[in-house]
């Protein structure tokens, strides 16, 4: 888990792994057993699991939040980037960057005076929606993890960002979402779970038309929020860069908050 923890720093070049070791052993001395968490489940594709470079200003541990390893012996930590290390589903740990769960989780926690988060993230790049449909092992391992991660607090939302896969063919996109939306809260049984979707980039004008279905979604469907893309940019016409990926964290977070408030 020490080295897990550590890939921010071989992402990133921040601090040599020794002087980062003895500070986490000095600041969180011992095993961590947070109860009481308030949890959000973080899934997608490539944007979600992250693919922006961590820099020197994403390095820290984040206060207050706690990031599900679903290990026996150690089931959460201080969440540290890049934070899908621990997804069942993932593709390479070298291809798991910056996402924006990072300012979201740390937007949220700040929001709270209570309740420190706990982020579960298990998302994986290239994935169609249709890989993610109900009774799918995208979908099957996304509720697993949460249920074990509830043991130690309640789910308050669900943030998506996926789409790029889809995007060519969107017309099909809302009753699929629908229906995965609705399947998620039929398995935590709470119909009115929050969730919030994200754009995709507009760095490529084939989904334009794609990102304007997606803006129409909270009329179709109760208690989801929406998150653009709006002065956002890309590293490869698909992929955010790293002040994209904040900036996005914090609009999920905006989202996230109003939604709790309905």
């Amino acid at each position: 888990m020490v080295i897990l923890s550590l890939l921010c720093i071989a992402f990133s070049g921040c601090k040599s792994t020794m002087e980062v070791v003895k500070a986490t052993e000095d600041k969180y001395p011992g095993k961590l057993q947070p109860d009481n968490l308030n949890i959000y489940l973080m899934i997608g594709q490539s944007n979600m699991a992250g693919r922006a470079e961590i820099e020197l200003s994403d390095c820290d541990t984040l206060s207050g939040v706690f990031l599900f390893t679903g290990m026996n012996d150690d089931q959460w930590e201080k969440a540290a980037n890049p934070l899908n290390k621990y997804s069942t589903i993932r593709k390479d740990i070298s291809m798991q960057k910056l996402s924006p769960a990072y300012t979201f989780a740390r937007d949220m926690a700040e929001s709270s005076t209570v309740k420190q988060i706990g982020l579960v993230v298990n998302a994986r790049g290239g994935t169609s929606i249709s890989l993610w449909e109900p009774g799918s092992e995208f979908y099957r391992e996304a509720v697993s993890r949460t249920k074990d991660a509830m043991k130690y607090g309640v789910l308050k939302g669900i943030a998506w960002h996926q789409g790029e896969s889809d995007a060519s063919e969107y017309e099909g996109y809302t009753p699929k979402i629908a229906a995965l939306i609705e399947a998620l809260r039929e398995e935590f049984q709470m119909p009115d779970l929050p969730v919030v979707v994200g754009q995709l980039s507009e760095d490529k004008n084939s989904r334009i038309s794609f990102n304007q279905m997606i803006t129409q979604l909270p009329a179709k469907i109760r208690k989801v929020g929406v998150v653009r893309t709006d002065n956002t940019s890309t590293i490869d016409d698909t992929h955010f860069d790293s002040s994209s990926q904040r900036l996005l964290g914090e609009r999920y977070a905006k989202e996230m908050l109003k939604l709790l408030l309905e």
